[in-house]
């Protein structure tokens, strides 16, 4: 299989708020969701996840709290919070608008 392409900048940013959007996730949660609903196309690194989640964090767009998992470890469980979901609503529709404008693109037949 070949190397997964890079994430178009604030990409990861996105893709962590959807998968929060569903359910509150430890950061290794997020990793293995994101992996799984890519049909593992899409695996980022704790090196670019952990410090997405600070930002998203410090921006107020995601809080965390320490819980004790399924297996009784502790890890830091994140949430969505309703500036959060503002912000999702807006760089979905820009992301959708941005995959349209590329898709044209990519799809021209004639010069």
């Amino acid at each position: 299989m070949s190397k997964p392409p890079k994430l178009v900048q604030g990409t990861l940013d996105l893709l962590i708020l959807k998968i929060l959007e569903l359910e509150p996730r430890s950061g290794w949660a997020i990793g293995q969701r994101l992996r799984q609903a890519s049909n593992d196309a899409l695996q980022v690194s704790d090196g670019s996840l952990y410090p997405a989640l600070h930002k998203l964090e410090q921006q107020g767009w995601v809080t965390a709290e320490w819980q004790v998992t399924e297996n009784r470890r502790r890890a830091r469980f994140y949430a969505l919070t309703p500036p959060g979901r503002r912000y999702l609503r807006e760089e979905r529709a820009n992301w959708e608008r941005l995959s349209e404008a590329i898709t044209h693109v990519v799809r021209l037949t004639e010069a």
